[in-house]
C-alpha cells in the first residue's frame, strides 16, 4: 500500500492512524483485517498496518519496524508486555479491576481488555483486533491465569469498521450475574455482561478518589450516576446526603445493592432524565455542596461537537445554579470529539450565563492504567474540571 506524497509524515512520527485520503493505491488482493506494508509514495518503508477497508482510518499501525512482523508471536508479546506494564500502576490491595490493554495507546489498535476480578472482558473495535479473535481468548488466559474470558464487542464504532455487534463467551462460562470487585476498600457489582463500556466505568477510580476527599459533610448530587461509583465514595467519605440521578432502572437496582453491599445510608436514588431534573431541582430551590456531572459520551468524534457542546453547557449551566457558595462542581466529559480546552470554554460559558464566579481547584483525567500516547493525542478522551464556586 503507497501513500499519496507527502503524507507520509503522521506515521514517521509515529501517530497510528492511515485515513482512506491518505492512499494512493493498494497492490494485492489484501482481505479486511490483513496485514499491509504501509510505504510511502518513493517506496520506502513506514509500518506494518491492520487493513480496514470499510472505514474511514484505512489502516492502523501495528509495527513500525520493518523486522517486526505482526504475527501470532508479535501478539503474544505485545499482550505480555501491555499488562506487565500494570504490575506497578495500581498498588496491591487498591483494586482487583483494571484495564490491561489499552488500546492504540498499547500498540495494540482497537483492543480493549479489562480485569474484573477472576474475569477479563474483551472489546475487539476494529477489522485488524477482530482478526485476533481465535487466539486472543487463550493468549490472555494463559498471560493472566483467569480462565473466564468474555466478549463485550457491542460498542457503536464496530459499525464504522463494518463489523456487526458481538458478545459473549470467548473462554469459560458465562457470567452467573454481577462480578464483585473492590476498589479502595468499597465492594463493588459489575454487570459485565450487559453493563456500559466493559461493566464499569474503571477510567474513573482516581476521580472517585478525589471525590471521597471533598465530600465530608456535604450534601451531593451525582449526576448519570450508573451504579453508583461517584455516590458510593462520596457516602464513604462522608457525605451528609447523596442525591443520584439515572435514567437507567437497571443502573440503579445495580447502585442500590452497591449501596447495600457497603452498609452505605445516606443515599437516594432517582430514575429521571437529568436534564430536567436539574431544571426541577433549580425551580423547587435546592442546592448542594458538591455536584458531580458525569455524563455519556455526546460528541464520538469532533463531527458531533457542535452539538454535544450545546448539551455540555445546559448541564454545566443549571448544575452551576445549584451551587451553594463555596460549592464544588466535578464536572465531566468522556467525548473524543471534545477537546479538554474546548470543554473548558464551554464550561466557562455556561458559568458566565449562570451568572457565577469559580475557581479551577483541580484538573481531572482517566486512571494511569488508561495510558495516553503521546503521539496520539486522541486516546485523551476523558477530561474533567473541579470548580469552585466563588
Amino acid at each position: 500500500m503507497k501513500l499519496r506524497p507527502g503524507r507520509e509524515r503522521s506515521l514517521e512520527r509515529r501517530h497510528p492512524w492511515v485515513f482512506s485520503g491518505a492512499i494512493a493505491s493498494v497492490e494485492g488482493d489484501a482481505a479486511p483485517g490483513d496485514v499491509v506494508q504501509v510505504q510511502s509514495a518513493d517506496g520506502a518503508f513506514l509500518a506494518w498496518a491492520a487493513f480496514s477497508p470499510a472505514s474511514q482510518i484505512r489502516c492502523r499501525a501495528l509495527s513500525f519496524a520493518e523486522d517486526a512482523f505482526p504475527d501470532d508471536g508479535w501478539l503474544r508479546e505485545q499482550l505480555a508486555r501491555s499488562i506487565d506494564r500494570r504490575s506497578g500502576l495500581v498498588a496491591s490491595g487498591v483494586t482487583n479491576a483494571l484495564r490491561l490493554v489499552h488500546a492504540e495507546s498499547d500498540g495494540l489498535p482497537g483492543l480493549i481488555v479489562d480485569r474484573y476480578a477472576d474475569w477479563l472482558v474483551v472489546q475487539l473495535l476494529s477489522m485488524g483486533a477482530e482478526r485476533w479473535r481465535p487466539g486472543i481468548a487463550a493468549a490472555l488466559a494463559h498471560i493472566t491465569g483467569c480462565g473466564q474470558v468474555f466478549e463485550r464487542s457491542d460498542a457503536e464504532v464496530r459499525a464504522l469498521e463494518g463489523l456487526p455487534s458481538r458478545t459473549g463467551v470467548l473462554k469459560g462460562e458465562a457470567p452467573h450475574g454481577p462480578v464483585e470487585v473492590t476498589e479502595h476498600g468499597l465492594r463493588l457489582l459489575v454487570d459485565i455482561a450487559s453493563g456500559q463500556k466493559t461493566g464499569f466505568y474503571l477510567d474513573q477510580r482516581d476521580n472517585r478518589v478525589r471525590i471521597r476527599e471533598i465530600a465530608p459533610g456535604g450534601d451531593v448530587l451525582n449526576c448519570f450516576c450508573y451504579t453508583g461509583g461517584f455516590a458510593l465514595a462520596a457516602l464513604a467519605g462522608g457525605a451528609r446526603s447523596v442525591l443520584s440521578v439515572d435514567s437507567s432502572g437497571t443502573a440503579l437496582a445495580l447502585a442500590r445493592k452497591n449501596a447495600r453491599l457497603n452498609d452505605l445510608a445516606g443515599a437516594e436514588w432517582l430514575e429521571a432524565d437529568v436534564f430536567a431534573t436539574l431544571r426541577a431541582l433549580r425551580d423547587a430551590g435546592r442546592t448542594f455542596d458538591l455536584i458531580v456531572l458525569d455524563p455519556p459520551k455526546f460528541a464520538p468524534t469532533a463531527r458531533q461537537a457542535q452539538a454535544a457542546a450545546r448539551g455540555y453547557k445546559d448541564i454545566n449551566l443549571n448544575a452551576m445554579k445549584l451551587l451553594r457558595s463555596g460549592g464544588v462542581l466535578a464536572t465531566f466529559s468522556c467525548s473524543g470529539g471534545i477537546s479538554a480546552e474546548l470543554f473548558q470554554k464551554i464550561v466557562a460559558g455556561a458559568a458566565a450565563d449562570a451568572g457565577i464566579s469559580a475557581t479551577i481547584d483541580d484538573r481531572f483525567a482517566a486512571a494511569a492504567d488508561h495510558p495516553v500516547l503521546l503521539e496520539f493525542p486522541e486516546g485523551e478522551y476523558l477530561k474533567g474540571l473541579l470548580l469552585r464556586k466563588r
